[in-house]
């Protein structure tokens, strides 16, 4: 196994610039050399062909610079332009295709038929990994002091959102993990400095002798999904205080070779979280044993397993009975990344969309051109800018809501309904948006090497991953009927856009009405509508005239029709697109 962290901390080195990367493979940083086309016939010149996007800066989005700096984290602009610069780079865009190809393998045993039950990944998923938890996409926010940490965290993902959605997945639970192990403080003062870490570091081993860790979570049951208190796995008590030990058997656990996870089991007490390291603190493996690795849709670059807990350690986070309560917190975490990487596909695939038909012709126009393409545009522009922009007033909530002071009740508040609302409505949009926007190709969009394909098949699993639409949006009547304060704390918010636009005051006033009238039956409707107006309400305050104007008459006025590319005819077209698109020559 020496053999095997060796290799993978060479890789690392070089993914990070501290060693010259093995023959054959390109230097860290500059891009990949391109090779010379070969000469042809003539019935194979290529001509009207986009050529290739990158190297471009995925940070060049206005929305999302904008809504940086009204949300507390205009401090961290130039790093933003740093990791939107790596984003787009030709080399970073080829990791993650490489990282999708060869997808990971599980090892079971070692040749010698000891259990080790590893999985082996691609050297490019390590280099994105390694950028990754390097930009602050892990657990850094929390050991982060400044105002607007969590703010950054989120800009830097929509950025880093250009490349591969699979690594995020344990750079979103390593952040989320945090909170909820400062249930138990004792485990916190150990693990915390690790989780907030700066350093990827893979390879199992110790977690006191490594310089960073990744955390995972172990939550739902083949017998019910969402429904965890149905949870069967087993929790024992050991005659070590704190300590238990698990037999059962976990459903989705993705990335299972992170260093420790958060695990719900069956205690005396009831439900309960518990901590499961990987490896011991004496060295000795954990008994993690992993039956298969998931066949999926999409997000193939990330491994998601189910493990076998028989006998395995684990320590107590917060009290007995009291699981679903110590991991709400990360519950709201992981909610917020999932419409943050929603809104990061929908930019990534409104750039190829605009790339594409700014170099392409087609009955004797560009694509970008043709009236009918640009209000496909436009109206890809505005569900993208509206996604940005929620996703970041969401992050600010979070920020603000989290500082320790505990006196911002107004946004605790509204970060929880609103997270729950911008989970429910905005990955339910991505994938209709990804479908638009490959179709935007044509059929070079239906082609792998398009990349497209894979964002169409990433897109549902945000909407599926921290609870179905149905789980959010019960969530919602959950929260507006046991929690005060979340229902006043959203039309605080809507408030501060009162006036700004009749088809807005109608919607909220129509959302108020409806609040009397909520069921489980029509909760989808009115979680919309609750999106729609908080959207609305935010591009009113803060985005240019044409753009509220637009999202207002269609998506609150009615003047839209049921596929993107219908706003009426006196949308502003050519300022929507030109802000959300602008000309890189």
């Amino acid at each position: 196994m020496a053999s095997t962290f060796a290799h993978e901390q060479q890789e690392q080195r070089a993914a990070q610039g501290g060693t010259e990367p093995r023959p054959g493979q390109p230097a860290a940083g500059r891009p990949a050399p391109r090779t010379a086309p070969q000469a042809s016939s003539a019935t194979h010149d290529v001509t009207n062909q986009a050529p290739p996007l990158a190297p471009y800066d995925a940070s060049e989005d206005a929305a999302l610079l904008e809504g940086v700096r009204r949300e507390g984290a205009g401090w961290a602009e130039e790093d933003l332009r740093r990791l939107g610069l790596q984003a787009g780079s030709a080399q970073v865009q080829e990791w993650s295709e490489l990282a999708n190809r060869h997808e990971p393998e599980l090892r079971t045993h070692d040749r010698y038929g000891n259990r080790i039950d590893e999985v082996d990944f691609h050297p490019s998923w390590h280099h994105l990994m390694g950028a990754a938890v390097a930009g602050g996409l892990a657990g850094a926010p929390w050991a982060d002091g400044r105002a607007g940490a969590h703010v950054a965290r989120t800009a830097g993902a929509l950025v880093w959102g250009h490349t591969d959605a699979g690594h995020a997945c344990p750079t979103s639970m390593t952040y989320a993990a945090v909170p909820a192990l400062r249930a138990q403080p004792e485990l916190a003062a150990v693990y915390e400095p690790l989780l907030t870490s700066r350093v990827y570091e893979p390879g199992l081993r110790t977690p006191a002798e490594k310089q960073g860790l990744l955390a995972g979570m172990g939550m739902t049951e083949k017998q019910g999904g969402s429904d965890v208190r149905t949870n069967t796995t087993a929790a024992t008590p050991t005659a070590e205080p704190g300590v238990y030990t698990l037999r059962g058997h976990k459903w989705f656990t993705s990335a299972p070779m992170c260093d420790v996870f958060l695990v719900l089991a069956q205690a005396p007490g009831g439900l309960s979280c518990f901590l499961v390291p990987r490896v011991l603190p004496d060295g000795t493996r954990n008994t993690f044993r992993i039956q298969r690795l998931k066949d999926k849709l999409g997000n193939r670059s990330n491994a998601s397993s189910e493990p076998e807990f028989d006998g395995t350690v684990a320590w107590l986070v917060g009290p007995e009975g009291r699981g679903v309560k110590t991991i709400i917190e990360m519950v709201n975490c992981t909610r917020l990344d999932c419409v943050t990487m929603s809104a990061a596909l929908m930019r990534k695939t409104l750039v190829e969309a605009g790339h594409h038909t700014r170099h392409r012709s087609a009955f004797g126009a560009r694509l970008v051109d043709q009236p009918l393409m640009r209000n496909v545009l436009a109206d890809l522009a505005l569900e993208s800018e509206a996604a940005t922009t929620l996703a970041l007033r969401l992050a600010g909530a979070a920020d603000r809501a989290v500082r320790g002071d505990g006196t911002d009740e107004a946004e605790v508040g509204f970060r929880r309904i609103a997270t729950a609302v911008g989970k429910y409505w905005v990955t339910k949009r991505g994938p209709a948006f990804t479908a638009e926007a490959l179709e935007c190709l044509g059929g070079n969009g239906y082609v792998e090497d398009s990349g497209m394909p894979r964002h169409y098949r990433e897109a549902p699993l945000l909407s599926i991953w921290e609870g179905s639409g149905n789980v959010n949006a019960l969530d919602v009547l959950r929260a507006l009927g046991r929690e005060p304060g979340v229902a006043e704390a959203l039309f605080a918010e809507l408030a501060l856009a009162q006036g700004a636009d009749a088809r807005l005051d109608a919607a909220v006033a129509g959302l108020r009405a409806r609040l009397g009238e909520a069921s489980p039956t029509s909760a989808r409707r009115l979680v919309e509508l609750m999106a729609l107006t908080l959207q609305g309400s935010l591009l009113v305050r803060h985005a240019p005239a044409a753009v509220a104007d637009a999202f207002c008459a269609t998506r609150l006025g009615g003047d839209w029709g049921h596929a993107f590319g219908t706003l009426p005819d006196g949308a502003d077209l050519d300022t929507i697109l030109t802000r959300a698109l602008p000309d890189r020559g």
